[in-house]
This record gives C-alpha cells, sequence and structure tokens, in this order.
C-alpha cells in the first residue's frame, strides 16, 4: 500500500486485506454489450494461446520427444516418436 509520498505496507501481512469466499457478492449481473460497429474481439481466445505449448510440453514430459507444430495429429505425433 502507498500514501502519497511512501510505501506504507512492510510486510505481506499488511500489503492488502486478503479476499475470502464469503467476501464474493451472491449476486454478479453480467452484461453483453452487442458491439455491431466493432469486428469481434473474442474472449477466451488470448488465454488459449499457450494451450498448444502446454500440450507440447506434456507430450514432451511423457515421451522425450518435442513437437514444435501444430496441428498435434496422429500422424505428427507418431512420426515424431519414430
Amino acid at each position: 500500500m502507498f500514501d502519497r509520498s511512501n510505501v506504507t505496507s512492510v510486510d505481506w501481512e499488511h500489503l492488502q486485506k486478503w479476499r475470502r469466499a464469503s467476501d464474493v457478492p451472491a449476486i454478479v449481473d453480467i452484461v453483453l454489450i452487442n458491439r455491431t460497429d466493432l469486428p469481434p474481439g473474442g474472449a477466451g481466445e488470448p488465454s488459449s494461446r499457450a494451450t498448444a505449448a502446454a500440450i507440447g510440453n506434456a507430450v514432451f514430459d511423457a515421451t522425450g520427444v518435442r513437437i514444435r507444430q501444430i496441428p498435434f495429429t496422429p500422424e505428427k505425433v507418431k512420426a515424431a516418436l519414430a
């Protein structure tokens, strides 16, 4: 935490109030806005970019073989393992 000139929190305990499940409101209103004047921006796409890398790393951890090009088809996996 800060005031106008200094850091006021000196340890993790006093850094912030830790939130608990009981702090979550009982009702959360979600509003979707249909912006037809803008191209689609997506909601989950940014977080899905790391999925292929995670799967590739899992294959490497399981087999010791790196597959670096998607899509990970059965043919590509079999060829890499050969």
